[in-house]
């Protein structure tokens, strides 16, 4: 059986990354070993922290793959250091394989930036010269490539989902390893994601469900409520999920909204009621007076008072 080596970063949501590797080079009949430069805490939201790993540990899973079974194809995803590229750049130049894939990752599927400014200079440099074939969205061409113009420049379409340009280059690779020629693998590969990367493939989250869960929470408890962890607590998330629902679905963090339940139900009994400033602030979990004051003209430019006094005045 033909052997790919991935060298890439790990998405713990399986919907990129080396396990979208693995899954596409075995589902063509290859089989794929792999190198892992990066490990991701990643769900369908989106990604939330990296681990990069160290360039040492990168070269030793290279060497240990290479030293033994000889993988002719090499397919290369996410490089976010510049000593890990440095070690991929120079096994490469070592070891010389037949074929070299660059799948150029710079943008998550958020649209966040992976690279800074030096890696991707240095893979503009380095690496790029050194590639059988290389995968850049259109968008991006310009920040991947600068003012070179290479022949080995493939593109895919910016509205391409989260995991198909992965299934493209890695498709790529698998053609290559089991004998097509660059031109027939790259026909044979972009039929394949048009085939079998349809957007329902992929797990699917529960982003809107739980987004809709926090509002009724907040409903309930935002008088005693306003930390974010009691929320993630009640919904059994972390905070850092909880903040990306959020944002996904309302552009706004779990803060912002708490923060405006309080702000509207103040701002009515304010408007509605005689009670003293006091006894709204106590209703509504404030310490002290002050501190509600300091609140509520954060959130409005208004001091409560000062709500009042102008609400009267215009009714």
């Amino acid at each position: 059986m033909k052997t790919i080596l991935t060298i890439t970063g790990s998405d713990s949501s399986g919907i990129s990354g080396v396990q979208a590797d693995i899954r596409t080079i075995a589902s063509l009949g290859a089989y794929a070993v792999s190198a892992i430069t990066s490990i991701t805490m990643q769900n369908t939201i989106g990604i939330q922290s990296f681990y990069d790993l160290p360039a040492a540990t990168v070269r030793g899973q290279v060497e240990a793959v290479v030293n033994d079974v000889e993988p002719q194809v090499v397919k290369i995803g996410m490089i976010r250091r510049t000593d890990v590229l440095q070690v991929i750049v120079d096994l490469i130049v070592k070891y010389k394989p037949l074929f070299v894939v660059y799948d150029s990752i710079l943008r998550s599927a958020n649209g966040d930036l992976l690279l800074a400014p030096d890696v991707l200079a240095q893979i503009r440099q380095q690496l790029l010269p050194l590639c059988s074939f290389v995968v850049v969205r259109r968008s991006e061409a310009r920040d991947i490539l600068g003012e070179e113009v290479l022949p080995n420049v493939h593109f895919v379409d910016d509205a391409a989902l989260h995991g198909q340009q992965n299934a493209f280059s890695s498709a790529v690779a698998a053609f290559v390893a089991l004998g097509d020629d660059m031109s027939t693998a790259e026909r044979k590969a972009r039929e394949f994601v048009v085939r079998g990367m349809q957007p329902k493939a992929g797990p699917q989250g529960v982003g809107t469900k739980l987004f809709n869960r926090f509002l009724t929470l907040v409903d309930n408890h935002f008088r005693t409520n306003s930390d974010v962890a009691f929320y993630a607590d009640c919904l059994n998330v972390t905070a850092t999920y909880l903040a990306q629902v959020c944002h996904r679905v309302s552009g706004k963090s779990p803060k912002n909204i708490i923060d405006r339940q309080v702000t509207e139900s103040i701002a009515t009994e304010l408007r509605q009621s005689d009670k003293p400033l006091q006894e709204i602030a106590a209703d509504h979990g404030f310490s002290s007076q002050a501190h509600f004051s300091k609140f509520y003209k954060k959130q409005t430019g208004l001091s409560p008072s000062d709500y009042r006094r102008r609400t009267l005045q215009t009714t």
